[in-house]
């Protein structure tokens, strides 16, 4: 809170206060101040005044007899100090916020000056109430906080995304709706049409197929445009590489329409094609999250490795012919839900629900799901990541670290700004090169090199913060600090 210097009343103001009795003066300041104390020589409050009818239930009058320095929480004591001793006849003090503990909930902060009429005389003390402005600052800071939060998720579903884009074994290309200009193909699509990456990214897709088939993909587009649907067409590869099958659909992003253009290559192509989705499912089958394909009545078609560790089953044939809804969520009206906005918006982003294990496990999961009803064999496809269960920090100096931001926010005005900040680096660093150490399974090196570390600054912050065995066989003195 910024202050001022003490400041001598101008001689106008000095010819006002002459011309008001005490009776006049007090009125004055109960009315321009939210509290107001007379403080005697001795630091005892002799008089209080509110006109904040919040302050009714504060009980602000049995301050009267107390020393001022008693009514306040410890940390502003030295303020409150600093108050009275700089308190001199004809001038005002510097302002100083303050805390008094409070019956009804969390430290009222007030904002305290104080002028000395009289040499050695009583001090009239004026306050004014920061509670609003604490409340702002912390919806503020939550708002921060939520925000975020939000951008962490967003980032993270958009890399699941992608991964799974750049994976997909189906060629995939995805153009301007108005310009028919290619801004995302994945490997499958650059291997297809026989072109490096960068050579497709910005090309007029009628340009990547024979000149025979200009009108076909104009038509495409032309009807997605009017109606949002259009019919498959089938055109002819340059460079002789056989014919394709072209599917479209229209989607929305970040205010531009875009389409969604799949590519399934006839004949001699295929045979190509099948190897790489050969290789596309044997990724999947090995990927940490669950992945399951069900037909549309759920019922499962094929499931991957992680998703049988998470029912507590062996093999995919004891889940083959088996509904999904057995092991997906708390009850029927939860997954009654997911399926429904399944069919209804044709995929569905973070669903949070739990999976059932055949011998009583249950873990906690987040789903994304997508329904593909023009395949050749209509199915929906799931992919279920399990949500990790956080330790609660411990920090190794013996006291417990703030967790929210509530609690830090609590602890303006008992707490320098200097040390929350130090404290909230602290959690930090430790919560960083927590999730370093498990992202690259304990390998040190890797984490250093993921952190920006050198190997002996991550072992120096490792020991302060108590994380892991700390026993590393390097005898190289750690450096102080590392950036």
């Amino acid at each position: 809170m910024a202050s001022h210097s003490p400041q001598t009343p101008s001689p106008a103001l000095q010819q006002a206060a002459s011309l008001l009795d005490s009776e006049a003066a007090g009125i004055l300041l109960a009315a321009t101040s939210d509290i107001s104390l007379i403080v005697g020589s001795d630091g005892v409050i002799q008089e209080t005044a509110t006109a904040a009818l919040d302050f009714e239930s504060e009980d602000i009058a049995s301050w009267r007899g107390r020393a001022w320095v008693d009514t306040v929480t410890v940390e502003s004591r030295p303020k409150i100090d600093a108050l009275l001793r700089d308190a001199a006849a004809g001038t005002m003090t510097r302002w100083r916020q303050v805390n008094h503990p409070s019956r009804n909930g969390p430290d009222v902060p007030i904002r305290y000056a104080g002028l000395r009429p009289q040499k050695d005389g009583p001090i009239i003390v004026v306050g004014q109430d920061l509670r609003t402005l604490a409340g702002l600052q912390r919806r503020l800071a939550d708002t921060q906080q939520a925000l975020e939060r939000d951008y962490d998720r967003l980032r993270s579903a958009e890399t699941r995304y992608k991964l799974l884009f750049q994976l997909s074994g189906e060629p995939v290309l995805v153009a301007d709706a108005g310009t028919r200009r290619v801004s995302e193909a994945n490997p499958a699509a650059a291997r297809l049409l026989g072109r490096p990456h960068k050579r497709i990214l910005g090309q007029d897709v009628a340009d990547l197929f024979e000149v025979t088939a200009t009108r076909d993909i104009a038509a495409l587009f032309a009807g997605l445009r009017t109606s949002g649907q259009a019919g498959d067409v089938v055109v002819r590869l340059t460079g002789g590489r056989g014919e394709t099958r072209v599917s479209a659909s229209l989607f929305r992003s970040e205010g531009s329409t875009s389409i969604l253009l799949r590519l399934s290559p006839l004949a001699a192509a295929r045979a190509g094609q099948l190897a790489t989705d050969g290789g596309a499912l044997d990724v999947i089958r090995r990927m940490p999250e669950g992945f399951v394909v069900t037909d549309p009545a759920r019922r499962i078609l094929t499931a991957n490795t992680a998703f049988l560790d998470l029912v507590q089953l062996a093999t995919e044939e004891q889940v083959r012919g088996q509904p999904l809804d057995r092991w997906l969520g708390r009850e029927e009206t939860e997954t009654l839900a997911l399926f429904a906005t399944l069919r209804e918006h044709g995929s569905v982003r973070h669903f949070s629900t739990v999976m059932r294990g055949d011998y009583g496990s249950l873990e906690d999961v987040e789903v994304a799901a997508v329904s593909a009803p023009s395949a050749e064999q209509p199915c929906l496809g799931f992919t279920i990541r399990a949500t990790p269960r956080r330790a609660a920090p411990v920090h190794s100096g013996g006291h417990e670290l703030p967790r929210s931001v509530e609690q830090m926010t609590e602890l303006v005005g008992r707490v320098s700004m200097k040390a929350l900040v130090r404290e909230t680096t602290d959690l930090i660093e430790k919560l960083c090169i927590e999730a370093a150490l498990r992202i690259t399974r304990d390998n040190r090196a890797s984490a250093a090199e993921m952190l920006g570390l050198s190997r002996q600054g991550l072992y120096a912050k490792m020991r302060r913060y108590g994380i892991g065995d700390l026993d590393t066989g390097d005898t190289e003195t750690p450096p102080d600090d590392d950036a």
